[in-house]
């Protein structure tokens, strides 16, 4: 019987809860600030990210992990929950929203302000519930300045793929099928199959996962490989991009981060041309990191609906070099930052959310398995493996819900 990887990952939480999984009690000298919060930003981010918060004048006690969606799950089951949450998807939220555990941002709430895909709705849930804090652009690939892309699709020699992770290992993977399925689909096959009512086993996915096993099976040694690599490269380093003996990656603009003192010697293009699907663009990926409340408390409501202010945003977009999903705020200098502004905010071309981050989490656990094991064995059928997650998706509850409007429509 295969164990939900939700239930296992809870488990090992409660387990390390004594050496810090769980979300400890604040404060110093008996004092408990305000405000708790769990992220998903560690090391420098999560230092960029506090000292946002320090200019909000509300007293607050941050927790930064890689594993937020499991840390959260385990201090909800322990009854200690944050006030404020921050995911990398808001998935998971719609189902603490099903379990009526999300308190309204209320009256003050950012949430009204975003359109699609910002602000995705779930059937039968009330729309103000969750917010989104920062954004990134993905259906993008990086490349050296001095070694720009070919203008074709491009061998699997070229790529910088690596699957390690601190959490979810399976993701950097499904980046590429997402991308496939928007860019040889479209927009409006891609949102019916990222909330559920398109089959896992339907021709458009079939495809665009052939693809990326075809490409993967051009060197069945390399993506073993890269199944032990870290997505980031070597610590200390330049990224997979400067010092993995690549020349392209595909992945978001964050990863801009991961090249260090060479990031201005990386540039960008759009995906299409590059991948295995053909040139033309018909959509962009994006994802957004989600905030919630998981307490009534006035402060926590506060001190979010000013985290998602103009002036706030505009400071971590400073600091910390992040793109706002709020239309007022200016666009950040730079030429790559201008590039990345310009296309999270051109409404001729659709976005879309991550498929896996607006998934139940079973489903996205499963289409994570999936594509380790098709790494592993990129030769092997892609139908068992797409049976497999269709099986999750149809073993979910008739009731769970559902998100809604995870694309823009082109204006």
């Amino acid at each position: 019987m295969r164990v939900p990887a939700r239930a296992v990952l809870l488990l090992l939480c409660l387990a390390l809860t004594a050496a810090g999984c769980g979300l400890a009690a604040p404060g110093s000298g008996g004092e408990q600030p305000s405000v708790t919060i769990l992220g998903p930003w560690t090391d420098d981010q999560e230092k960029q990210f506090k000292a946002v918060l320090d200019t909000l004048g509300t007293p607050y006690t941050y927790q930064g992990t890689a594993a937020s969606r499991e840390v959260l799950l385990a201090a909800v089951q322990a009854g200690n929950p944050p006030d404020i949450a921050i995911l990398p998807g808001v998935g998971d939220l719609v189902e603490y929203a099903a379990e009526r555990r999300l308190h309204p941002l209320g009256a003050k709430g950012a949430a009204a302000k975003y359109g699609r895909p910002w602000q995705p709705e779930a059937r039968g849930i009330e729309a103000d519930l969750w917010v989104p804090l920062k954004t990134d652009l993905k259906s993008i690939v990086w490349y050296r300045k001095d070694r720009p892309p070919p203008a074709r699709p491009a061998p699997a020699a070229s790529w910088c793929v690596g699957m390690g992770d601190d959490g979810a290992s399976g993701w950097p993977g499904s980046d590429w099928i997402e991308d496939l399925i928007l860019q040889t689909a479209g927009p409006v096959l891609y949102e019916r199959w990222a909330t559920g009512t398109l089959k896992w086993t339907d021709d458009p996915v079939v495809n665009a996962w052939s693809l990326w096993a075809g490409l993967l099976a051009q060197d069945p040694d390399a993506a073993g490989r890269s199944m032990r690599r870290d997505h980031r490269g070597r610590p200390g380093g330049h990224g997979l991009l400067f010092d993995g003996g690549c020349d392209l990656e595909h992945q978001g603009s964050f990863a801009r981060s991961f090249y260090g003192a060479r990031g201005g010697q990386a540039a960008f293009t759009d995906s299409a041309s590059l991948l295995p699907s053909g040139p033309r663009i018909k959509g962009r990926e994006v994802s957004a990191d989600f905030a919630a409340l998981f307490s009534g408390s006035a402060p926590a409501r506060d001190l979010l609906t000013r985290l998602t202010s103009r002036p706030a945003q505009e400071e971590w977009g400073r600091r910390a070099g992040v793109f706002s999903p709020d239309s007022d705020v200016p666009a950040r200098k730079g030429t790559v930052e201008k590039q990345i502004s310009d296309r999270l905010t051109d409404q001729r071309v659709p976005l879309c959310l991550d498929a896996s981050d607006v998934m139940p989490a079973a489903v996205r656990d499963a289409f994570y398995e999936a594509v380790l094991l098709t790494m592993a064995h990129p030769g092997a059928p892609v139908r068992d493996r797409l049976d497999d997650v269709q099986r999750v998706q149809n073993a979910q509850p008739a009731h769970t819900p559902r998100l809604t409007g995870v694309c823009s429509r082109p204006q």
